[in-house]
């Protein structure tokens, strides 16, 4: 009888990096189920392909991977080290900050897990390919999308990198180019953007539906010049894949706040989520930003880690009157509900959430040093449930619909098309975050743009890419930074990587 094998994701080894990286696969059968007897119906399909989107959760829910890659680097950002040592964590902040990342920095663990999650989707795509169940050709179609949206990763950080797409090849991968990798994601999107379904409900919420594709097609394309040069802008393509995510039932949410909720699944902007849950590992944004003892000013019973905050002049840029500056992060005076008063760190210092940052203990000749434990404007994008115990449920949106709005303004701008219709996408967003119409804007420009999007997409792993695009990401940041190398633009492999493939190039420069 022909088997369909149910297998466990963490048993699941398929990665380009550490242990057998790029070598070999290994699988472990938990369970032979009849495949005449599983996949007829939604709920087993979905209990199927789950570990596909269960991959999803390494994008957002650490500082180790994509999240430090663009925002740590960028300067909306940074991970400091603390007075006493706390956040030096070998110096990995130091590095993003700095870009003085090498080939043997912590900046290879993306890389790792992204082939890692690859590996899993190859996995399943064979399962699925093998097997007899309802609704194949969509299913398919689901987990090609997932896929690319890795490879997309893959593109954007890292550039030439392998590509593996069959299961049960054991053969050890060459790196493509840039424009090779580029090209295969445009192909499988291409490929599959009419095979997904289209739907923007409840049972749609969470999956690669036609919204997903569409979206991460005008990605491809509005970061066409970036990725692939030879081949020239692609704004009219950008344009259309807009206009189709439009075209569908998603709405931009009339209170911005619904987006970062702690039950933001009923939002109808969210066009592909990263979804948590407390019983299958939540999300823990609240440990990476808030100092030890913010959870007792704000009713949580959780350990913070007291390493995350904003970059000041990011905070800054803000318009005082914008109301996601107040939305997106937690500055000010942290007050013990027992007692109505400050509360007092381990330094003896008021818990004070302040903008400014400042390097004053321990100076090195790089000139990074100590900050006070309590500097830095917090993450409070995504709401805090009081009496939170755990890792929050809260959902990661990682496309909503403001970003085609704002990716549809700047590739019409790039083209030189209808400024009107730009400026009122760009207004339609702010028409959320201002309560005078004075705010809004007459005729914008690419820089007008450029900043919407810092304002709007603060915290969301927007940032580098967009500084890239923007031609801003190798700028000096003064007190932090110089100008850094163009060779900083894409992240090295990993010597992990490199040592356990021989056909593997490292990329220039490193």
């Amino acid at each position: 009888m022909k088997n369909i094998k149910i297998f466990l994701l963490g048993a699941v080894l398929v990665t380009l990096g550490m242990s057998n990286s790029c070598t070999k696969l290994d699988e472990k059968i938990y369970d032979k189920i009849p495949v005449d007897k599983f996949g007829s119906n939604t709920k087993e399909i979905n209990a199927l392909v789950g570990p596909i989107y269960r991959t999803l959760k390494d994008v957002w829910n650490t500082n180790d991977y994509y999240f430090s890659l663009s925002e740590f680097t960028s300067d909306m950002a940074i991970n400091p080290t603390r007075k006493g040592g706390d956040g030096w964590e070998g110096g990995w902040g130091k590095e993003m900050t700095q870009h003085t990342w090498t080939p043997q920095s912590y900046i290879g663990v993306a890389f790792e897990m992204s082939f890692r999650n690859i590996g899993t989707c190859n996995m399943i795509y064979s399962i699925v390919n093998e097997s007899n169940i309802s609704n194949k050709e969509q299913t398919l179609a689901e987990i090609r999308a997932v896929r690319a949206y890795w490879y997309y990763m893959l593109l954007d950080y890292y550039g030439n990198v392998p590509i593996v797409t069959d299961f049960k090849d054991l053969t050890l991968p060459e790196t493509k180019t840039r424009k090779q990798v580029y090209d295969f994601v445009l192909s499988e999107l291409n490929e599959i953007k009419d095979k997904v379904r289209s739907d923007v409900t409840s049972e749609s919420y969470g999956k690669a539906t036609k919204g997903f594709v569409f979206t991460l097609l005008a990605k491809m394309y509005l970061n066409a010049i970036i990725w692939n040069p030879d081949g020239g802008p692609k704004w009219k393509e950008c344009i259309n894949a807009c206009d189709t995510v439009m075209s569908l039932n998603y709405i931009l949410e009339p209170n911005w706040k619904i987006n970062f909720a702690v039950h933001n699944e009923v939002s109808k902007e969210i066009i592909f989520p990263v979804v948590f849950s407390t019983a299958d590992r939540g999300n823990f944004v609240a440990e990476m930003t808030l100092h030890y003892l913010d959870p007792i000013a704000l009713g949580l019973n959780i350990s913070g880690w007291n390493m995350v905050c904003a970059m000041p002049d990011y905070v800054k840029a803000y318009d005082q009157d914008d109301k996601r500056l107040a939305w997106s992060f937690l500055t000010g005076p942290m007050i013990d509900p027992a007692t109505g008063k400050v509360l007092i760190t381990a330094h003896g210092r008021p818990l004070i959430h302040t903008v400014d940052i400042t390097m004053k203990y321990g100076i090195d000749a790089d000139g990074w040093g100590q900050v006070e434990q309590e500097e830095g404007a917090r993450i409070l994008k995504w709401e805090f449930e009081k009496g939170l115990s755990g890792n929050s449920e809260n959902d990661f949106a990682i496309f909503r619909l403001a970003d085609i709005y704002l990716m549809k303004a700047e590739a019409l701008v790039r083209n030189n098309a209808d400024n009107a219709e730009a400026t009122l996408l760009v207004n339609e967003i702010r028409k959320r975050a201002f309560e005078n119409p004075a705010k809004l804007l007459s005729n914008v420009t690419l820089d007008d743009i450029y900043k919407e999007r810092r304002f709007e997409f603060a915290w969301e792993m927007t940032c580098r890419q967009d500084m890239i695009r923007f031609g801003t990401y190798l700028d000096a940041i003064p007190g932090w930074r110089g100008v850094t190398p163009e060779k900083c633009l894409l992240f090295p492999i990993p010597t992990t990587a490199m040592d356990a493939n021989n056909k593997l190039i490292q990329n220039p420069g490193y």
